[in-house]
C-alpha cells in the first residue's frame, strides 16, 4: 500500500495542538514536509519543534486569527509561496463555536462560526485548487464532528456549521474529482482534548454537575468504553492524503469508537 508522502506539502490548519498537531505530525512521519497554521505564534513555534523531532525537513508556520478570513487568506497565501508556489494538501480545521442551545443563539453566533469555518475553508480551497489542479494531485481533508451524523445536544450553532462544511465538501469533490483531486471529511468523536474538555466544563456548569461526572457520561455513551486520541484521528486524516486513498472522494468517515448511532 502506497502511503508514502516524500516530496509532498501540506498546509495543516490549527496545528499548534490537538487534532491538528497530531495530523501533521502524521503527515511529517509519511514523508510530508508540513505549514503549520494556527493563531497563536508561540504554541506554533513549540509544534514546529516537535515536527523536527520526526523529520528535519523544512517545516514552515504560519500564524492568523481564522475569524479575520482576510487576514487568514493572506498568510496562506505568503506561506504557499514559501512553500514553491503550491500545497498538494490542505487540512482544513479550526476551533468550534461555543456549546449552548440551537434557541438560544443570535444570528451573529452562526455568522462567526461560518466565517471560521465554510468561508476559510472556500477561499483556501480556491488558492491551492490550482496548484493541485496543475500537478494532477490534491487531497483537502476536512475536520469536522459525528454531528454530521447525529446532532449533538448542546452543540446548536456547531452541528449547523458542521453539516454546512459537510455539504460544501461534498459538492466540491464532485467538481474536482477529475483533476486527481480528492476531498473527504474525517469526524472525530468524543476525543481527548483541550476543546473537549472545555465542552465537558461548559456542560458541568449548566447542568450543576462535576466535569468528571459530565466525562464519565460520555465515556459510558461509547461502545469501546474510552475516549479516541488524538493521534487515532490524526492516522484518518494522514491516510486520506496518501496515494492509496486515491479513489476515496466525497466520503465522511466517523473516527469515535462506534459512538454515533447513525450508518
Amino acid at each position: 500500500m502506497n502511503t508514502n508522502l516524500s516530496g509532498r506539502t501540506a498546509l495543516v490548519c490549527g496545528s499548534s495542538q490537538g487534532i491538528g498537531l497530531a495530523s501533521a505530525i502524521a503527515l511529517t512521519q509519511l514523508g510530508c514536509r508540513v505549514t503549520l497554521f494556527a493563531r497563536d505564534p508561540d504554541r506554533l513555534a513549540q509544534a514546529k519543534n516537535a515536527l523536527a523531532e520526526v523529520d528535519d525537513a523544512h517545516h514552515d508556520t504560519a500564524s492568523a486569527d481564522f475569524h479575520q478570513p482576510e487576514s487568514v487568506l493572506g498568510a496562506a497565501s505568503a506561506a504557499m509561496e514559501r512553500a514553491g508556489g503550491a500545497f498538494d494538501i490542505l487540512v482544513n480545521n479550526t476551533g468550534g463555536p461555543p456549546g449552548g442551545p440551537i434557541a438560544e443563539a443570535d444570528g451573529q453566533a452562526f455568522l462567526k462560526g461560518m466565517t471560521s469555518h465554510l468561508v476559510n475553508n472556500q477561499n483556501l480551497a480556491r488558492l491551492v485548487l490550482p496548484g493541485m489542479k496543475a500537478n494532477a494531485f490534491g487531497r483537502i481533508v476536512n475536520i469536522t464532528s459525528t454531528s454530521v451524523k447525529c446532532p449533538i445536544p448542546g452543540l446548536g450553532v456547531s452541528n449547523t456549521v458542521r453539516a454546512a462544511v459537510t455539504a460544501w465538501a461534498k459538492t466540491l469533490a464532485g467538481e474536482v474529482a477529475a483533476d486527481g483531486i480528492t476531498v473527504n471529511s474525517v469526524l472525530p468523536g468524543f476525543t481527548d482534548t483541550a476543546r473537549l474538555a472545555s465542552l465537558f466544563d461548559a456542560k458541568a456548569t449548566r447542568q450543576g454537575v462535576g466535569a468528571d461526572q459530565v466525562r464519565d457520561d460520555a465515556i459510558a455513551s461509547i461502545p469501546m468504553g474510552r475516549l479516541g486520541t488524538a493521534e487515532e484521528v490524526a492516522a484518518a486524516v494522514a491516510f486520506y492524503c496518501t496515494p492509496a486513498a486515491g479513489y476515496i472522494t466525497g466520503t465522511v468517515l466517523a473516527v469515535d469508537g462506534g459512538r454515533t448511532p447513525a450508518f
